[in-house]
Formats: C-alpha cells, structure tokens, sequence
C-alpha cells in the first residue's frame, strides 16, 4: 500500500511538472498559475520524501543495496 502511494505522488509531481511547463509556455505574464504549479510540485515532492522515509522508519521499505 504504501509502494502504491508513492508511485502515485511520483506521478502527481510529474504531472504538476508539465502543468508547469504548459502554463509557462502559454500563459501571459501576469498569471500566477507557474508560482501554483511550482507551490504544488514542492508540496508533492515533500510528501513523497516523507513517505519514503516513514517506509524505512517502519520498516515497509528495505534497501537490498549489497553496498
């Protein structure tokens, strides 16, 4: 389950990417739908990190990293 919400953030922050670069491309200058956009992808990003390190406080994500 959690894999699962981790997968899902990584892709909410890539399409929160490309919303971001669709508006700067396509929006006028005084549109703040590019700050909004990075404000969302920040937030994401943030979430996915903390899932991430509770799967590995938790002991639900484990390193098989032979290093």
């Amino acid at each position: 389950m959690l894999k699962a919400a981790i997968v899902l953030m990584l892709l909410a922050t890539i399409a929160s990417l490309f919303s971001g670069l669709f508006f700067l491309v396509k929006d006028d200058s005084r549109s703040t739908r590019v700050v909004n956009a990075l404000t969302v992808r920040v937030v994401l990003t943030t979430i996915t990190v903390a899932l991430i390190a509770w799967g590995f406080y938790s002991g639900q994500l484990v390193s098989h990293a032979t290093w």
